[in-house]
């Protein structure tokens, strides 16, 4: 989720779920070390529960990004063993770290040395040729060794040679079952499982397999998706009854930032699948598109665009 899950569409996603842990995009253990930490790792006390997702191969410099991470706030540290985007490959880390099981054991041992903080690893089931048999099973059995507190995993392999990364996300077949049985093969480990869930009736499906339950895009471009975490998920109240009243209690962070100088656009392009199916989603969309870009684009951009949306109502839980 790298460009997408920053810290304005955190905070929007916890305006919707007090209690699903939300991630960082991916940020680099180098970037974190010879960059500014303050730009990449800052957040709002609001978003918490969020956890920080590391990219890197170094179990030294990971461990120093991790201690630099802990510091900001953050309650987790998950490596990142899954992104098959060529930028990572280059990099000798993330999806192309499933041929290296060892090597993810140390730089998580190296973390949890340096961190008093859970640290999980989100991973794929192989790539390439592997077979995701063994790959999965190799990589859970080197990283428990190697003390790891939890494994989230997207249940598609990654090919890293003939597609993009787009088409790793869709094309690779899913294999929910695989994932099933590694819980059942690795019971006292907490397992996630990730990818192609779009609804929260099949969330609640994978619950009766596994730990937890990770949506990215799905809950991205259906972000009212989140509305139903809470009392579907886990027997509380939703925070809103509806999409106008989360983007309600969302604009005093707006304004915030707005006074700081965020420009406007940078927050609404977050908000573009809100009020999806819903009579008047597609002028609230096209409101924001063609004004919040203006250089003095003002919360009244927001106001004007919910102005057309019909309000309505959150699904009563079953």
């Amino acid at each position: 989720m790298m460009e997408w899950t920053d810290r304005h569409c955190r905070a929007l996603h916890r305006t919707m779920s007090r209690r699903a842990m939300l991630y960082t995009e991916m940020v680099t253990s180098a970037a974190i070390i010879h960059g500014n930490p303050e730009r990449l790792l800052g957040f709002s006390p609001q978003e918490q529960p969020v956890a920080v997702q590391l990219g890197g191969s170094d179990p030294d410099e990971l461990a120093k990004a991790a201690r630099v991470a802990a510091a900001f706030g953050y309650v987790e540290i998950n490596l990142n063993v899954g992104c098959p985007s060529d930028r990572v490959q280059s990099g000798a880390f993330g999806a192309c770290l499933m041929r290296e099981p060892a090597l993810v054991a140390r730089c998580v041992t190296a973390m949890k040395s340096a961190v008093d903080l859970p640290v999980t690893v989100k991973c794929r089931l192989g790539v390439d040729d592997q077979d995701p048999h063994v790959a999965l099973f190799a990589m859970t059995e080197a990283l428990v060794a190697g003390g790891v507190d939890a494994l989230v995993v997207h249940a598609r392999k990654a090919w890293l040679k003939g597609l993009s990364p787009k088409e790793n996300r869709d094309i690779p077949p899913l294999d929910y079952g695989l994932v099933h049985r590694l819980k059942q093969a690795f019971p006292q480990l907490p397992v996630i499982i990730n990818g192609g869930l779009a609804s929260l009736e099949e969330v609640q499906a994978q619950l009766a397999h596994v730990d937890g339950v990770m949506l990215g895009r799905a809950a991205y471009h259906n972000p009212m998706l989140l509305l139903g975490v809470d009392p579907l998920i886990f027997g509380d109240e939703a925070p809103f009854k509806d999409g106008h009243a989360v983007l309600r209690a969302y604009k005093p962070y707006l304004e915030r930032e707005l006074a700081q100088g965020t420009r406007l656009a940078l927050m609404t392009r977050h908000l573009l699948g809100m009020f999806a199916g819903q009579p008047g989603a597609r002028a609230f969309r096209r409101h924001l598109a063609e004004h919040a870009h203006a250089q003095d684009a003002g919360i009244e951009v927001v106001d004007e665009a919910m102005a057309l949306v019909t309000p309505a109502p959150l699904p009563k839980a079953a």
